[in-house]
């Protein structure tokens, strides 16, 4: 088993429950192909967006199996980003998140505009996103929000659940 050292995140001003959704343009991936989307084009509806760190990190497999468990995009759109690359997304929408699009934001100015932007210590210029979730209404209005504040953190499925059921319902 690996152990791991759980390490504080320092305070962001990140997005919050009831503001916009900044709307951004990136490569958007899905398991066919990707092409540059706005935000603001594919959101048009209840959705979930989720922001995890590179593909392959234990976060974000852990975060798509827990998509795929509780069949959240069976019920919304569920939308990925991270600063991994669209050939990296292929092969983990290949592998896990059944319906599931990811944004590819590899300069990481989406998850700075977001106030997610978290540098991974010993790595000059690496910069990738800690993991969080907002679910938004179909005006980008974020309803539900999570963000993480240490490292290893995950989110709360239950609440996830029962947001998703109050917006959905």
């Amino acid at each position: 088993m690996v152990d791991f050292d759980v390490v504080s995140l320092p305070e962001t001003d990140h997005v919050a429950e009831g503001d916009t959704a900044p709307d951004f343009t990136r490569p958007l991936v899905d398991d066919e192909y990707w092409e540059d989307r706005a935000l603001g084009d594919v959101v048009d509806g209840p959705t979930l967006l989720l922001f995890h760190p590179m593909d392959g990190a234990f976060q974000g497999t852990y975060l798509y199996n827990t998509v795929d468990d509780h069949g959240w995009a069976d019920d919304l759109d569920v939308i990925g980003l991270s600063v991994s690359t669209p050939y990296a997304h292929k092969r983990l929408l290949a592998e896990r998140a059944d319906g599931v699009r990811i944004f590819s934001d590899p300069g990481a100015g989406v998850i700075e505009e977001y106030g997610l932007a978290h540098d991974i210590d010993g790595m000059t210029g690496i910069t990738e996103s800690r993991p969080a979730v907002f679910l938004l209404d179909a005006d980008r209005t974020v309803e539900f929000a999570w963000v993480a504040s240490e490292h290893p953190e995950f989110p709360d499925a239950e609440a996830i659940d029962d947001a998703v059921d109050r917006l959905v319902d």
